[in-house]
């Protein structure tokens, strides 16, 4: 991350912020809300952008890099804008062992997306995860939120090139 940027959206004028100030203050601005806090700007900015970072770890009295720290070790946060549709590939132990790096190079080398990048139009976003737990039906991948087993190369391509536009 680079160093501290001014705001693109100015937090007096923007509702969205007066929404989060809610939530730190029902939290009284206690720093071990931090999770807490960083799901509620999630949900009503779509995903962490730089300045909602910023605010936070100031109106927290937190070092923007702790912020940003617990905001990259977690799945679940978001630092760009995710596509309409999602495919996580799963990197735990057993879906690696048996292929999940074959589909994240195939992935990478058919469609040219990359782990954490959203395909141009906005379309796909392509994430990866620690472990899914399903583990049994190795290697696996979530497609917008339904779990698939056996993955091949071949196929998760073919389903992501079936959601980009021609």
């Amino acid at each position: 991350m680079q160093s501290v940027v001014a705001p693109t959206k100015n937090p007096d004028r923007d509702k969205r912020f007066k929404v989060l100030d809610v939530t730190m203050k029902r939290n009284q601005y206690r720093q071990d809300a931090l999770i807490e806090v960083l799901h509620k700007a999630q949900e009503i900015f779509g995903y962490l952008e730089e300045n909602v970072l910023t605010y936070i770890a100031k109106e927290l009295k937190l070092p923007l890099s702790r912020v940003y720290g617990v905001a990259t070790f977690y799945h679940l946060f978001q630092l760009k804008p995710k596509g309409d549709r999602t495919f996580v590939v799963c990197l735990g132990t057993a879906c690696y062992v048996k292929g999940a790096k074959e589909l994240l190079e195939a992935l990478e080398n058919n469609v040219q997306l990359r782990p954490g990048e959203t395909t141009p139009d906005g379309e796909v976003s392509l994430m990866t995860a620690r472990c899914i737990g399903a583990c049994g039906i190795a290697p696996a991948a979530v497609f917008d939120g339904r779990v698939c087993g056996k993955q091949l190369p071949s196929e998760v391509v073919a389903t992501i090139k079936n959601c980009l536009p021609e």
